[in-house]
């Protein structure tokens, strides 16, 4: 069952309008805007219709409003200045909103299977160390907007890029084999192998010979030699495992893999070279090929885009370039979810895609990094905070909240409040803040228990399901009863969160999920104040205020569980 209670009434309003200006005699769309409160539901200016009838905007709002036709489900349309307002039948509203939401269920805001397949690559973090907290967007944006995508109707696989053939595995492979671990007790292996690391590029930059070993080791690689081929593909997998277990612990887990190196063994990245080196926007630089930057309105220092070295091996873009191609190839859509960082190289990957021939582009969500008050993050220098450590400081805070506020509960219910608290702040105070806009990490905001943040939602989702609970049972309701002006407030909210679903999947989009699931936390808080439930001055009242209870906690539960984040039901 799909229930979109206010886009139902939405479309109603536009055949209203539709129809009236067809009566008029003219053929214009007019726009729809949500009016400022108390100015109805939907507006609809009438500029575009004033310029086509030759009137003042105001005179064809008022033409307008006079020709539209009454129907019950607007208790009235009026003109106001140049625009016409509708507003709902709040009794109609309410009972269609409310039962609608009981009658779904976990699937309100999910709409209609679409037939349609998407790859969503998220993460794609390089296989050199933990993940780290300049990183951690890239997960939880890529989770989050995943889940959304998902209930808009799609069939969404995410996909992490493995990229195996890079000089960083080379190098913590030779650091490996030729250093020793100061502390043999560290057992998590992303953890264990970022020192050597580290630790084999400072050598790199103050001895030359270490220097030459590895180039020579990078050549070997890329050739295909066997041995240092096995021992890459074991160390990438040991760090890879250790960050994914990473991600489990924040809900985060992904369908498949795609190996770079796969496609430089089976042939996709000569296939590629091969094609492009035979069109003529690419260039020749004795046997490197390139492309010239201005050429496509790029400019800056560096104009050249280099796609293979001299010798004809490939570069990070061309391997990307076939990496996409096979994507675009398996499924409907790609999506990518990129640093700001990446940018230019993206814009690289559409330019050969569409040299190559490629009738399908990627649709990239870029996000900007997190930081630290001293500067960007760095697993190369080590200068980091690793997700792990911020999910263990989260974990140690939140059980001291549920100790001292919960000192009475089971030390099972205890640990998996504590942990549902920490994860969920995590994720929280990332999704929150738009994509593009930088964020300077600083633990007190990062493990924010209070305000705008996850454990605000939950707890007004626990305080639902503690009231149910009392309840018992939810009987037979009338919910038109629900006349509160904070229970219609709630009412409005919760009606607009499978329009905010479809919203944010077709804009990708993912912070005013955030953002809503505060606001109905709030409403829900207030609807709490003013209008006692259990108590209610008459049974029927009381019935129907517990269906708005019941409906709340629904969509509270779906939209956390939109942004990745547990659902407690008790705290």
């Amino acid at each position: 069952m799909t229930l979109d209670p206010l886009e139902d009434f939405k479309a109603k309003a536009e055949d209203a309008v539709r129809e009236a200006i067809a009566s008029i005699g003219v053929d214009v769309e007019l726009p729809k805007e949500m009016p400022p409160d108390g100015l109805g539901d939907f507006a609809f200016p009438c500029f575009l219709l004033a310029k086509e009838t030759g009137s003042r905007p105001d005179e064809a709002a008022k033409q307008l409003a006079q020709k539209i036709k009454r129907d019950p489900v607007f208790s009235s349309i009026e003109a106001k200045g140049p625009y016409v307002n509708f507003h709902v039948n709040l009794q109609m509203f309410t009972y269609i909103t409310v039962n609608g939401i009981l009658a779904s269920r976990e699937e309100y805001g999910s709409h209609k299977p679409v037939g349609k397949s998407i790859v969503l690559e998220h993460t794609s973090a390089n296989p050199t160390g933990p993940v780290h907290v300049g990183r951690a967007r890239n997960p939880i944006i890529g989770d989050t907007l995943a889940r959304i995508l998902g209930r808009c109707g799609n069939e969404v696989i995410t996909e992490f890029y493995v990229d195996d053939m890079g000089k960083q595995l080379v190098t913590l492979t030779w650091g490996s084999e030729n250093l020793e671990h100061p502390d043999e007790a560290e057992d998590k292996a992303d953890h264990r192998m970022v020192w050597f690391y580290q630790e084999a590029n400072k050598l790199v930059e103050s001895d030359p010979k270490v220097k030459e070993e590895i180039d020579c080791l990078v050549s070997a690689y890329e050739g295909g030699e066997g041995d240092i081929s096995a021992k890459v593909h074991d160390n990438c997998q040991r760090v890879l495992d250790g960050m994914l277990r990473s991600l489990r612990r924040l809900d985060i887990h992904f369908d498949s893999f795609a190996w770079e190196s796969k496609y430089v063994r089976e042939g996709d990245v000569k296939n590629i070279v091969e094609t492009l080196r035979g069109n003529d926007k690419t260039h020749d630089d004795g046997g490197a090929l390139y492309i010239d930057l201005e050429e496509f309105g790029i400019t800056g220092q560096e104009n050249k885009a280099y796609l293979t070295r001299s010798d004809g091996s490939s570069l990070y873009s061309t391997r990307d370039m076939a990496y996409h191609l096979d994507k675009l190839a398996r499924f409907d859509e790609a999506i990518d979810v990129l640093g700001e960082d990446h940018k230019l190289k993206a814009r690289l990957v559409r330019i050969g895609l569409e040299l190559a021939g490629s009738e399908k582009q990627p649709r990239v969500v870029f996000y900007s990094f997190v930081s630290l008050p001293e500067g960007k993050m760095s697993t190369r220098t080590g200068r980091v905070v690793y997700l792990d450590d911020l999910m263990e400081e989260a974990a140690v805070r939140a059980r001291k909240e549920v100790d001292d506020r919960r000192p009475e509960l089971a030390e099972e219910l205890k640990r998996g409040i504590a942990e549902a608290v920490a994860m969920g702040a995590i994720r929280y105070n990332i999704i929150r803040v738009q994509a593009e806009k930088p964020i300077v990490f600083k633990w007190e905001e990062a493990l924010n228990f209070e305000g705008n943040s996850a454990p605000f939602v939950q707890y007004s989702h626990a305080r639902a399901s503690s009231i149910l609970r009392k309840a018992s049972t939810l009987r037979e309701y009338d919910a038109t009863l629900l006349k509160h002006p904070s229970e219609i407030a709630l009412i409005r909210a919760l009606a607009r969160f499978p329009t905010l679903i479809r919203q944010c999947g077709e804009k990708l989009t993912t912070h005013p999920i955030a953002s809503y699931c505060y606001e109905v936390a709030s409403l829900f808080n207030q609807f709490y104040r003013d209008c006692p439930v259990l108590t209610a001055e008459t049974l029927a009242l009381r019935d129907a205020r517990l269906a708005l209870v019941e409906a709340t906690r629904w969509v509270l539960s779906n939209g956390l569980d939109t942004l990745g984040i547990v659902a407690p039901e008790e705290m």
